[in-house]
Formats: structure tokens, C-alpha cells, sequence
């Protein structure tokens, strides 16, 4: 098998089908499976995706909901392909955009995760699809919302083009095309992230194991994005801060001063209770 595409259904029925269906849509030169992955959703959705697509996917039922990162580890435990997609249940592919990553995939032997242009339903682009890695200064200047130019502190790189190919520090999860190798060498996702950052340290460990990874901008997916909604779920806030906290222990509070980690986890514990504060007035 070429490549195994593992979707995370939460109770997202019709998401989950359009997304499936959007892959669907198009043949390609390659062999490959679709793995949909229920995370205890605890509906009727993983039963009507079963109906609905029968044998054309593949289905495995987690009976709790361990986060993200738990959720995609149980397919990615199973597949035996030479690459895997990560692929966000609110997200629709665009014809040629698979066949065209795995084709660059394939002529570039050193690259070990490569993602495309993730569009919005705006049609704006999803910043996260292209990052560097956060650091204490870039993340003080984005969470504050102050302008920065910077190129070692761009961490949205707004300085680069959205429609060229080239390297960059992090992808997003919503579309992450890893090469088996890579993911052998970096491990699997870490499920001490329960939401959110699990995409940004699995593309640190893939650099730390010597592999590039690669912005396609060519090709596109829409990312129908769950941060559109008015009012955010308290937990979904928290798990946000979390991430956080997790990320810059694991792989910065060794190298910083007993200082300055006491200043990033006060500051993230301050922002994050004034963002559930103001989340009570939305």
C-alpha cells in the first residue's frame, strides 16, 4: 500500500462523509486506503459512516475519548504504508492535491512530512498550515497580536509566499502527508497533548530526527475550521493553554532559566483564565 489516510470522526457525520467523499472523488496513480477512526463519539455517526460508505473505508471504534493525538496513534499503530495523511474531518480535498504531494514526496527522498495550502471556507489562508517553531519571543508577539516582520520571528511567515514550495518548521495537523520512515524515526504522536500542539512537537521530532518538511503550496485543501464558531467550549480553551504549557516543557524549560519558565508559565496560566473569562460574555 502506498498510502493510508487517517480521518478522526467526533460526532461529525456529514463532515466526516464530505471529507471521505472529497478523496473519493478522484483517482490517482498510487494504491491507497482510507482509515476513519471514531473517537467514542457516543452518536449514531460512526453506525450511519459505516452504512454509508460500507467497504470503501476502513473503521475502527475507540470506546473513550483520549484526545487527538490517542485517537490518529490507533491507526497509525496498524498501517504499514509508505506514507500516511493526516487528515482533519472538516476538511475537503481539491482534485490533484494528493497526487501532486505524493509525486514530491516521492522525488524527494529527504523529506519527511510535507503539507499543501490549507484554505479557509473564506478562502483565506489557514495560517497554521505554514509556521516555524514557537519560541518564547514569537509566541509573546502573536498572542498579543503585535505586528512583526521579523524574519526569525515571523512564526506565521506572512513574509513567504502562500503558492511556492519550500522548507518550513511546522505543518498542521488538518493535513499532514509523513513519510513511514520519518514517523518510524520520530514516533508516533504524543498523547500528552489532548488537542492542540501535537501537530507543532511531531514536526519538531521529525526535524530533530534529520528529515525536512515541506510547504506545497501548489495544491489546496478547505479547512472548514471549528475556531469559526462564536463561542468556544471551556475545555477546548483549556486544552489550547495546555498545549502550550506541555510543548515549551518538553522541549525548552531544560535550556531557559528557572526565571524565565516561571515567567512563560504565569503567563499562560494568566492567559489563559482571562480567555475563559471573556469566553462567559460570547
Amino acid at each position: 500500500m502506498n498510502l493510508s489516510i487517517v480521518i478522526l470522526n467526533y460526532r461529525t457525520f456529514e463532515l466526516t462523509r464530505d471529507t471521505v467523499n472529497s478523496v473519493l472523488s478522484y483517482s490517482y496513480p498510487f494504491s491507497y486506503e482510507i482509515i476513519v477512526v471514531d473517537n467514542a463519539s457516543g452518536d449514531d455517526s460512526l453506525m450511519k459512516l459505516q452504512d454509508y460508505f460500507k467497504d470503501k473505508v476502513k473503521f475502527i471504534e475507540s470506546k473513550e475519548n483520549n484526545g487527538f493525538a490517542a485517537g490518529n496513534n490507533l491507526a497509525l499503530r496498524q498501517v504499514k504504508s509508505d506514507y500516511v495523511l493526516l487528515l482533519n474531518s472538516d476538511t475537503v480535498v481539491w482534485e490533484n492535491t494528493l497526487e501532486n504531494v505524493y509525486s514530491y514526496m516521492e522525488q524527494h527522498t529527504d523529506v519527511g512530512a510535507c503539507g499543501c495550502r490549507v484554505r479557509l471556507e473564506s478562502g483565506e489562508l489557514d495560517k497554521a498550515c505554514k509556521r516555524t517553531f514557537p519560541n518564547v519571543k514569537n509566541s509573546f508577539f502573536r498572542l498579543f497580536h503585535i505586528p512583526n516582520k521579523s524574519q526569525d520571528d515571523n512564526y506565521n511567515l506572512t513574509d513567504l509566499p502562500d503558492d511556492e514550495v519550500y522548507e518550513i518548521d511546522c505543518l498542521t495537523g488538518a493535513f499532514m502527508f509523513i513519510r513511514d520512515r520519518a514517523l518510524e524515526d520520530a514516533g508516533l504522536l504524543d498523547e500528552t497533548f489532548f488537542m492542540y500542539g501535537e501537530d507543532i512537537d511531531l514536526c519538531y521530532r521529525i526535524k530533530e530526527a534529520g528529515w525536512k518538511i515541506v510547504y506545497y503550496g501548489k495544491n489546496s485543501i478547505t479547512h472548514f475550521k471549528g475556531a469559526s464558531s462564536k463561542k468556544q467550549k471551556n475545555k477546548l480553551i483549556y486544552e489550547f493553554y495546555h498545549a502550550m504549557y506541555i510543548y515549551y516543557k518538553k522541549h525548552h524549560a531544560e535550556e531557559s532559566s528557572f526565571i524565565v519558565n516561571i515567567v512563560v508559565y504565569f503567563g499562560i496560566s494568566v492567559l489563559c483564565i482571562l480567555k475563559l473569562f471573556l469566553n462567559l460574555f460570547k
